[in-house]
């Protein structure tokens, strides 16, 4: 609770500079990417088999930011951290938007992708300092809907640059995507504290963790990653990872394909996924506070099975619309909770370092499922297969969630047995 009078507590504040984090680090910094191929490959000359390495430079700096930011974090404190990674990130946007070569693109967007990930990791480990175990999945969905907005934004400004500019629509996309970046750093700068004592307040809704022993633990992080939960909950973020980002990459190309809808109607499914995804972090984070880590997850991976086997199906009409409410409505909803377990965990001490540890098997996830997916429909001629084995995966780890034993339940957090 804060100081008495207050009607709003300041941790709303942190989500609200949180939410723009994620919106500007991911959102932009990598989400906006797919919508800029076709551009940036016809200026300057490169096919998309070459424009696909642009992705992987950007995901190897994430992954390797991820597993990094959360030990300097708890160093030099998240909200330095953040504030220098999104300079980082927008600095490096300002540069790719007059890169000449191929070779510019993968080190800048290299570049993009080490400041996204040391941005998002900081961020959600402030949830854990300032949200006691019944808000934090709440607050935590709140932020991670910033992708959202990030999709709703890019999806309108991009082609409205790229008509305005023409060949150099991409340059200018980039241009204006990276001062919105540098633009949030600068409200985080002003907005974001690393702990309620630093603004006279005690954490929103109790106290910051019922359950810290890494905080007392001589060896810090270390004493967490033996704790085999961790390693537990970094499975479960893995089979995440894997399954997700097959349908956020081949979803719109297997309407195309495989069912013969039009770009434009693919493109709308596509939309409706960005607008659903909005509710996904704060229904199901809340959800997750009210029944408890083990039950949210798997109700999301239970609606995620549903979602890929529908898609699998083929089959018509309703039961695709079902197949993408499901997907859609429950997209960002794992980060959310699973930014909620780390802290239950870890503590507010070392969340970041927990956090940042299960992200990056969650990014090993989805660096492989879009190549497993590619091969299996390269094999069988369609997604389906690929699709089925989602269905699969996602129902495994509904069953394994279920046999989760640490996080919070019914308004308290309760150390699991390892």
């Amino acid at each position: 609770m804060g100081r008495s009078g207050r009607s709003v507590h300041y941790a709303w504040a942190i989500v609200v500079g949180g939410t723009l984090t994620t919106f500007a680090a991911l959102g932009l910094g990598r989400f906006a990417l797919g919508m800029l191929l076709p551009a940036m490959s016809a200026d300057l000359g490169l096919g998309y088999a070459r424009m696909g390495w642009v992705g992987t430079a950007n995901f190897v700096g994430y992954l390797i930011s991820v597993l990094a930011s959360g030990v300097v974090a708890a160093r030099i404190g998240p909200r330095r951290m953040v504030v220098a990674a999104l300079a980082v990130a927008g600095l490096s946007l300002v540069a790719l938007s007059r890169a000449r070569s191929l070779e510019a693109v993968l080190v800048l967007y290299f570049l993009t992708g080490l400041g996204s990930g040391a941005a998002n990791v900081p961020v959600m480990s402030l949830v854990a300092a300032w949200f006691g175990s019944r808000s934090r999945g709440r607050a935590a969905g709140f932020i991670v809907s910033g992708s959202g907005f990030a999709i709703l934004l890019s999806g309108w400004l991009i082609p409205l640059l790229n008509r305005q500019h023409g060949a150099g629509g991409w340059r200018a996309s980039w241009f204006a995507l990276a001062l919105i970046v540098l633009a949030v750093a600068v409200i985080d700068a002003i907005v974001l504290r690393d702990r309620p004592a630093d603004k006279g307040l005690e954490p929103l809704g109790g106290p910051a963790a019922a359950f810290e022993p890494p905080a007392h633990h001589p060896h810090g992080i270390r004493g967490v990653l033996r704790r085999g939960a961790l390693w537990y909950l970094g499975l479960l973020y893995f089979l995440f990872g894997f399954t997700y980002v097959i349908a956020a990459t081949f979803m719109v190309t297997s309407l195309v394909r495989d069912r013969g809808f039009p770009e434009s109607v693919a493109g709308t499914f596509w939309s409706a996924v960005g607008a659903l995804s909005l509710l996904s972090g704060p229904i199901f984070g809340t959800l997750s506070d009210r029944i408890g880590r083990r039950g949210g997850l798997a109700i999301v991976f239970g609606l995620q099975a549903l979602a890929y086997a529908l898609f699998a199906s083929g089959l018509p009409g309703w039961s695709l619309a079902l197949a993408v409410g499901c997907y859609g409505v429950t997209v960002w909803s794992v980060p959310s909770i699973m930014t909620a377990v780390a802290a239950d965990l870890a503590g507010p001490r070392n969340a970041a370092a927990a956090f940042g540890f299960i992200t990056f098997i969650f990014g090993l996830g989805q660096m492989a499922g879009p190549v497993v997916a590619g091969v299996l429909a390269e094999r069988s001629g369609h997604f389906a297969s690929s699709f089925a084995l989602s269905a699969a995966l996602a129902a495994l780890a509904a069953g394994l969630a279920l046999l989760l034993r640490v996080g919070h339940r019914s308004g308290a957090d309760r150390p699991g047995r390892d």
